[in-house]
C-alpha cells in the first residue's frame, strides 16, 4: 500500500510539489480533467469582469445603429444586475445600511422627539441646515437610506433565488462521477488489494453510508457526497436576512408607541385622544388601534432600607383592572417591569413612577375651586419631585373679578435639607413628605392656544404673591396643613391623601416576532456555512495488468480544509478492514507506478498499514 504521484504536470517529478499541482485542479483542471467532478460545490454564480461592448459590430446605416444600440442597452442592463444580484454587492450595502443607521442613533430624530430636533437646529445654525438638506432628522425615512434598503432587498432576492433552485436540482441529483486522475486531488490514498474490484465498491457504499454520505456508483468508482447543509445554511442566512429587512419595514411603517401617565383611580382608553404624546408609523391609522382599557387601581412600591442598595426598588408593580372592546368582561392583573400587559397586538408597559398630592384651593369666601391629585415629575432616584397647580377656572379674587391661580409646587417623599436653606429627598418611600408650594396669580396663557406643559408654569401674565412685609409668599406645608393667600384671596391646603402614579407605555409593533426569528434563522443558517464543509470522495476499484486489485480513494472540498485529509484517512481504515492489502503473490509491496530500480522497502514499509490520506501525511 502507498500512495503516489509518479506523473506530475510540473515536470519535477516530486512530491512535494503536489500540493501546488493540487490546488490548481480544485475546480475545473486546466486540462479539464475534474470536469463535472470539480463543479456544482457550491451555488456561488462565477464573477464577472467589467465588459467591453455588447453589441458587436454595428450595421451600416440608422436600422444598425438602432440595433446596437438596443443590444448594448441590453447588455449593460444583464451586466448590472448581475452585479447588482451578487453577494459582495449584497454584502457592501449590508454595510452601508448599517453605516447609515449610525445617524439615526446619534442625531435627534423628527419623529421620535421632534422638539430635541428643534433645540438642535437653534443651537447649530450651521450643521442645522446641512443635516437637514441631508435628511439626517428622518434617517430612516430619507431618499438615500430607503434606497439602500431597497437595492438590499432586490439583490438578496436576485441572488438568492436562483441560488436556491440551482441547489434544490443538485439535492435531486447524483455526486458527479470520478474524475480519471484521482491522485491529482488534494488528498489521496491508494492500496493494491486481493478482494474482488465489486467487493471493493460494495464496502465503500456501505462505509459511506454509514458516515451519512450520498453514494452510488459511476462505472467502475462510488461517488459520494456531504455537507448539504453547508449550503443550506448559507441560503437560510440570505433568507432570514430578508425575513428581517420586510419585519423591519413592515414595523416600522404600521407602528405605534404612545404614553400616558395615570393617578390611582383613574383610567385610560386606547384612543388617540387619551395619550399624553403618540407617534406612530406612516401607514397606521387610527382604526389600527387595539380596542381596550384599564383603571390603576393602586401602585406599590417598596424600597431597600439598608446597606449599599439602599432606596433600590424591591417591589415596582401596578394592580390594574382591564377589559377587551368596548363590552369586555373585567380582569384583573398586574403590570411589572419587563412584565407588560399584553392586549392583542398591544403591551402595556410599566415605565415609571411618581407621586400626586392632593390639594385643595379655596377662593375668599372659602368656597373650593380645586381639588385633585397633582402628579410631580420625579428629578432624581429618591423621588425628589416638582409639578405645579393651575386653577383654571371658578376662581374670583377678593373683589370677584375673575382670576386664574398657579402654584409652583416642590415635593419630596422623604423630607432633608432642613436648615440649609434646600430641600431635597433622602428615601423615595413616603417616610416624611413636604409640599413646598409658591403662588401666581393673573393669566396662565392657557387661552392663547399653545400647547403648555402641564408641569410648569409660564409666569409671563401673572404676578406673585407677596405677604405684608412685600416678601415673596411661600411655604413648606406637612399633610394637612394650609397656606393663606394674602388679601383674602384664598388659601391652598395640602390633603393628608397623597396618590401615585405610573406611567403606562402601549405599543404596537406588528413584525417583532418574526424579526426575532428571522434572527436566530440568520444565526444558525451563518453557523452551518461557516464550520459544515461540503466535501466529495470517490473510491474506485480496478483490475491492474497483473490481475490484483487496485484501490484509489481520493477527496475533494469547496475550500482547503485540514479535516479532509483526515476524514479520507478514517473512511480508507474502514475500507481497508474490509479490503485490506494482499499480503502474497506476485506483486507484493511494489507499486506497479514506482520508478524502476525503487526499493520497495522504501514504498511500503509496511503493507498492513491503514492507509492515509496524502495530506495527513503531509501534516
Amino acid at each position: 500500500m502507498s500512495t503516489t504521484d509518479t506523473d506530475t504536470d510540473d515536470g519535477t517529478g516530486s512530491t512535494a510539489a503536489r500540493p501546488v499541482a493540487a490546488k490548481r485542479h480544485i475546480g475545473v483542471s486546466a486540462d479539464g480533467e475534474l470536469g463535472e467532478a470539480g463543479s456544482q460545490l457550491s451555488t456561488a454564480p462565477v464573477d464577472t469582469a467589467v465588459p467591453g461592448s455588447f453589441g458587436g459590430m454595428r450595421a451600416p446605416g440608422a436600422a444598425g445603429a438602432l440595433a446596437w444600440t438596443g443590444r448594448e442597452a441590453v447588455g449593460w442592463a444583464r451586466w448590472f444586475w448581475r452585479q447588482l444580484t451578487s453577494m459582495r454587492v449584497a454584502l457592501i450595502l449590508l454595510f452601508l445600511l448599517s453605516l447609515g443607521a449610525i445617524p439615526g442613533s446619534l442625531i435627534p430624530q423628527s419623529g421620535t422627539d421632534a422638539q430635541k430636533v428643534a433645540d438642535f437646529k437653534s443651537a447649530h445654525s450651521l450643521l442645522g441646515p446641512v443635516y437637514d438638506r441631508l435628511g439626517l432628522f428622518h434617517v430612516y425615512s430619507s431618499v438615500w437610506f430607503s434606497a439602500i434598503y431597497i437595492l438590499l432587498f432586490v439583490s438578496l432576492i436576485g441572488c438568492i433565488v436562483p441560488r436556491t433552485w440551482q441547489f434544490v436540482g443538485q439535492l435531486r441529483g447524483r455526486p458527479p462521477g470520478a474524475p480519471r486522475r484521482l491522485d491529482r486531488l488534494p488528498a489521496y490514498a491508494t492500496w493494491r488489494t486481493a478482494a474482488e474490484p465489486e467487493q471493493v465498491r460494495a464496502a465503500a457504499l456501505e462505509v459511506l453510508g454509514r458516515r451519512r454520505f450520498r453514494a452510488h456508483v459511476a462505472k467502475d468508482a462510488v461517488a459520494a457526497e456531504k455537507g448539504y447543509l453547508r449550503e443550506t445554511g448559507n441560503l437560510l442566512f440570505h433568507i432570514a436576512l430578508i425575513v428581517m429587512l420586510v419585519a423591519f419595514a413592515w414595523g416600522q411603517l404600521f407602528k405605534s408607541e404612545g404614553n400616558k401617565l395615570i393617578v390611582e383611580g383613574d383610567g385610560f382608553s386606547n384612543t388617540l385622544s387619551q395619550y399624553d404624546d403618540f407617534k406612530s408609523g406612516n401607514l397606521f391609522g387610527s382604526d389600527d388601534l387595539t380596542p381596550f382599557s384599564f383603571d390603576l387601581k393602586k401602585f406599590t412600591g417598596t424600597y431597600e432600607r439598608t446597606g449599599p442598595n439602599k432606596g433600590t426598588p424591591r417591589t415596582y408593580q401596578a394592580a390594574v383592572t382591564y377589559s377587551v372592546g368596548a363590552y369586555g368582561k373585567e380582569r384583573k392583573t398586574v403590570v411589572k417591569v419587563n412584565e407588560p400587559l399584553k392586549i392583542g397586538d398591544s403591551k402595556v408597559y410599566l415605565t415609571a413612577h411618581g407621586y400626586a398630592p392632593v390639594v385643595t384651593v379655596r377662593d375668599g369666601k372659602g368656597e373650593v375651586v380645586f381639588h385633585d391629585a397633582v402628579p410631580m415629575l420625579p428629578l432624581d432616584s429618591n423621588v425628589t419631585s416638582q409639578g405645579a397647580v393651575k386653577v383654571m377656572d371658578g376662581y374670583r379674587d377678593a373683589q370677584g373679578r375673575p382670576e386664574q391661580l398657579g402654584f409652583s409646587a416642590f415635593f419630596v417623599p422623604t423630607f432633608a435639607g432642613a436648615g440649609k436653606g434646600t430641600m431635597f429627598s433622602q428615601f423615595p418611600a413616603l417616610d416624611f413628605p413636604v409640599l413646598a408650594l409658591s403662588g401666581f396669580h393673573g393669566s396662565l396663557g392657557v387661552d392663547a392656544g399653545i400647547p403648555q406643559n402641564v408641569y410648569q408654569l409660564d409666569t409671563s401674565k401673572m404676578k406673585q404673591f407677596k405677604d405684608s412685609k412685600g416678601k415673596i409668599l411661600k411655604a413648606r406645608l406637612l399633610p394637612g396643613e394650609t397656606m393663606k393667600l394674602p388679601g383674602g384671596a384664598g388659601s391652598i391646603t395640602f390633603d393628608k391623601g397623597i396618590k401615585q402614579w405610573a406611567n403606562f407605555q402601549v405599543t404596537q409593533q406588528p413584525g417583532s416576532d418574526w424579526a426575532l426569528a428571522g434572527a436566530f434563522t440568520a444565526i444558525l443558517g451563518l453557523a452551518g456555512s461557516l464550520f459544515i464543509q461540503r466535501r466529495r470522495v470517490w473510491v474506485r476499484a480496478t483490475r491492474g495488468a497483473d490481475g490484483v486489485t487496485v484501490v484509489e480513494m481520493a477527496g475533494l472540498g469547496r475550500s482547503e480544509s485540514a479535516r479532509l485529509p483526515e476524514e479520507l484517512g478514517d473512511l480508507a481504515a474502514l475500507v481497508h478492514e474490509q479490503a485490506p492489502t494482499k499480503t502474497d503473490g506476485p506483486g507484493t509491496g511494489t507499486d506497479p507506478e514506482a520508478e524502476p530500480g525503487a526499493d520497495p522497502d522504501t514504498t511500503d514499509p509496511d503493507p498492513h498499514a491503514v492507509p492515509a490520506a496524502e495530506g495527513a501525511e503531509k501534516q
